[in-house]
């Protein structure tokens, strides 16, 4: 979704579904909150600007981003009606290896909850080396990583959408 300015979250909204009729979970790492609130807002304000209704919108929170395949999890698992998720989360490089393993961890643990499940989990983890790259990341100077989730979300409800027509 990348364009040719700084800002990646910009998108053409005539070329998005319109979001009215689908049902989204985002499930939010309470872990480094000040970016993970940033991304959650660009997430929530662009599901709305492509027609998505607040009622829609469920929001739960989690510990932290390794938490976030749990809740994502048992979000699918107990909203049917749901059509899409986004994980959101921030991951900043520590001293340790920490890093690496909630990094890894995270990115296996969503794309296995796609492979499994019948629901779309959007993954919105930044993994920066700085709070720099976040803040720019989060609604700076690169635009919004939620937003981007949001887009994505909103195509892959179209898409799941679409395929129960070819079953």
């Amino acid at each position: 979704m990348a364009t040719t300015n700084n800002n990646l979250s910009v998108y053409d909204k005539t070329a998005i579904p319109n979001a009215k009729d689908f049902r989204f979970g985002i499930v939010v790492s309470e872990w480094n909150e000040n970016i993970t609130q940033g991304m959650f807002q660009g997430a929530f304000d662009a599901i709305l600007d492509c027609g998505g209704q607040k009622e829609n919108i469920v929001r739960w929170n989690v510990p932290g981003s390794y938490e976030l395949i749990y809740g994502c999890k048992k979000m699918t698992q107990s909203f049917d009606m749901l059509d899409a998720v986004i994980a959101i989360g921030s991951v900043i490089q520590g001293e340790t290896k920490h890093f690496d393993y909630v990094c890894e961890a995270v990115a296996q643990g969503i794309k296995d909850l796609n492979v499994q499940g019948d629901i779309p989990v959007i993954f919105c983890v930044l993994t920066d080396n700085t709070i720099q790259q976040s803040i720019d990341r989060s609604g700076g100077k690169h635009g919004n990583k939620g937003t981007e989730a949001a887009i994505a979300a909103i195509k892959m409800a179209q898409l799941r959408k679409d395929a129960k027509f070819y079953k």
